[in-house]
């Protein structure tokens, strides 16, 4: 009697395109618009506030979304959120892309921001739930950096695609940009097969699925533990992304200089997200969370000790290493401590934790700078990476996840 064929050995290449390719068609779409969104409502009548608080909306959508998706995912299925996601914000595009031909238009662009963050949050949990059921576990990090890079790749590129557009068709053209791509992540997603899930080997039924609740209860260490190095890790994250052309601007440099540092900074995060990843699933999560948090925290706390084009640029481009090493840090740790019945609804509940610290980090900086000073507002934020080591260092090796890496 012949013994099976044992299955190929998994290789990360070969889900390449079903993986990775609806989240860089997805992530091109958004960085095509991030940059008009605020001159959009500029040109709609918006105050500077109000075209702010507009490009706040697709932030905020995602973030109060993310519990509502984990129940969509739950039941319509990783693969027809995603291709739903697209669908969805594609069409939001599409109205912010005609919101300057209509006498409300401001309300109708403020809605589609909404509607795009709702979208996003139902594309990056269904893609995030996916792999990390598809992708073995010692090959997880590896995975999971490389959706991040992926996406941050396309918010890259996204913006050259656009600024193409703008030239020939105006703001609109960017818009129109982003819904060719959401309508080619919605076709990607629709044609490609599933990926085939290794069964656990106890499919018997265990009656309903857990409810968001019972998962916050039973999993609330978890959640008060890493889940706040979590937050602070993405408020970080934000706060880096806002204070590059502040004290660009506040040392005298022009904004094509700013927009410099800020792409030169952002290409190093395309470039070393892989490498982190395979130095996770190798050595641990801590050797990628505990240098991540300390470099990010220290060129924070550099920043405002530079006056110039140079100084700047390299404190930018330590803050971009520091950031790239972490891409798929937070999704990978989400996963980890992931249960299997209720991981939707865990991963919903992680995302939103996590993305209350991209809009507090922002928040704090503000608030800071408000009541002392700029450098004193990038300093704070800088501190936060410091707390996200600290407690990266403590909870880690102590809270073990059931899955060995």
């Amino acid at each position: 009697m012949s013994t099976p064929a044992s299955p190929p050995p998994f290789n990360i290449r070969g889900i390449a395109v079903p993986a990775f390719g609806p989240a860089l068609l997805f992530c091109v779409g958004e960085g095509a618009v991030l940059p008009v969104v605020a001159l959009t409502a500029r040109d709609l009548g918006a105050s500077v506030a109000g075209a702010a608080l507009i490009v706040t909306l697709i932030g905020l959508g995602s973030w109060f979304f993310n519990l509502p998706a984990s129940l969509i995912c739950l039941r319509f299925g990783e693969r027809w959120s995603i291709v739903g996601a697209s669908v969805l914000s594609g069409l939001a595009m599409a109205a912010a892309a005609v919101a300057g031909t209509l006498p409300n238009g401001l309300w109708l662009l403020a809605v589609a921001m909404v509607i795009v963050g709702m979208a996003s949050s139902v594309f990056s949990l269904a893609r995030q739930k996916y792999l990390t059921e598809a992708v073995p576990v010692v090959f997880r990090a590896r995975a999971l950096s490389t959706l991040g890079g992926v996406s941050r790749a396309g918010i890259f590129i996204g913006p050259f695609i656009g600024a193409a557009a703008i030239q020939l068709a105006g703001l609109s053209g960017a818009y129109w940009v982003a819904v060719v791509a959401m309508a080619a992540a919605g076709a990607l997603g629709l044609v490609i097969r599933d990926l085939v899930v290794p069964s656990s080997g106890h499919d018997v039924d265990r009656g309903p699925e857990p409810t968001l609740r019972r998962i916050a209860v039973s999993h609330r260490t978890v959640f008060l533990t890493v889940g706040i190095g979590v937050l602070f890790l993405n408020a970080l994250r934000a706060s880096r992304q806002v204070v590059i052309p502040l004290w660009a601007d506040n040392v005298g440099l022009d904004a094509t200089t700013a927009s410099l540092i800020y792409g030169l900074a952002g290409a190093i995060d395309v470039l070393v997200f892989y490498p982190a990843g395979k130095l996770m699933d190798r050595k641990g999560r801590l050797w990628v969370a505990l240098p991540s948090t300390l470099i990010m925290g220290t060129a924070l706390l550099l920043v405002p000790l530079t006056a110039g084009f140079t100084s700047l640029l390299l404190a930018a481009l330590l803050m971009g290493f520091g950031n790239g090493i972490s891409s798929g840090l937070a999704m990978t740790l989400g996963a980890d401590y992931s249960p299997d019945r209720g991981r939707g609804q865990f991963l919903g509940l992680w995302r939103f934790l996590a993305d209350a610290g991209a809009t507090g980090g922002p928040v704090l900086l503000s608030i800071v700078t408000a009541a002392a000073s700029l450098g004193a507002g990038v300093a704070a934020t800088g501190g936060l990476g410091f707390i996200a080591a600290a407690v990266f260092a403590v909870v880690l090796p102590r809270l073990n996840h059931r899955r060995n890496y």
